[in-house]
């Protein structure tokens, strides 16, 4: 799939962050390059999901820099900064949805501020929403707003996407939709997935283990 979509690296060097007085990581040294698939493990409450959260810029490191190399702007230390936010879809459990609106109009309001790569009539049908459109969110199932998330996220116009926990709530039809949009939507994406279920990053080409960033 050609979505002409500019190419973008990330590189952590001596990142750390703490809660308080507690190291959540620290000392992390890492490029992620541009079109490669990376995931981020560890048990329950080890930092994966705080890691992709200081990656995507909503939590700032207390330590070391994130710095973002995109080939048509220079490399930036800020994360959050508005430039490097167009460039990176997330979906995330605890990302909610405005339920009030119904599955096309939230993709349409999405698309008001991060582009799609395709329309929205055939988002919906890829992720087989498409007789749910105009369906309120709020009368979703979980799996159902799942697959909204990954719609948003997977089809946004971006060289960066960032999944944590994506197969959250979905059943074996969902999972089997999830490693569709993996082989069909990401060849151009830099991808980072933060989980410790294997079938969500066993197509991975490098596994980051979140507890060789621990401090004692």
């Amino acid at each position: 799939m050609a979505n002409e979509i500019a190419q973008m690296q990330i590189t952590l060097t001596n990142t750390g962050k703490r809660f308080n007085r507690e190291w959540i990581f620290r000392g992390l040294n890492f490029d992620f390059a541009a079109k490669q698939k990376y995931a981020i493990t560890g048990s329950n409450g080890s930092g994966k999901s705080t890691l992709l959260q200081v990656i995507a810029g909503s939590l700032t490191h207390n330590e070391g820099t994130v710095i973002f190399h995109e080939d048509q702007l220079q490399a930036n230390n800020n994360p959050s900064s508005p430039a490097n936010f167009q460039h990176i879809s997330l979906a995330a459990p605890y990302l909610d949805l405005i339920e009030e609106m119904t599955a096309a109009e939230f993709l349409s309001f999405h698309q008001s501020f991060k582009p799609l790569s395709i329309t929205i009539p055939e988002a919906l049908q890829i992720v087989q929403l498409e007789k749910s459109a105009y369906k309120q969110v709020r009368y979703f199932s979980s799996g159902m707003k799942q697959r909204l998330k990954l719609a948003q996220a997977f089809f946004c116009k971006s060289p960066v996407l960032l999944l944590d926990e994506p197969t959250t709530n979905l059943d074996s039809d969902g999972i089997a939709l999830y490693h569709t949009l993996i082989k069909n939507f990401t060849q151009e994406k830099l991808v980072i997935i933060s989980s410790n279920d294997q079938q969500e990053y066993n197509f991975c080409e490098e596994v980051i283990a979140i507890g060789d960033y621990k401090t004692s």
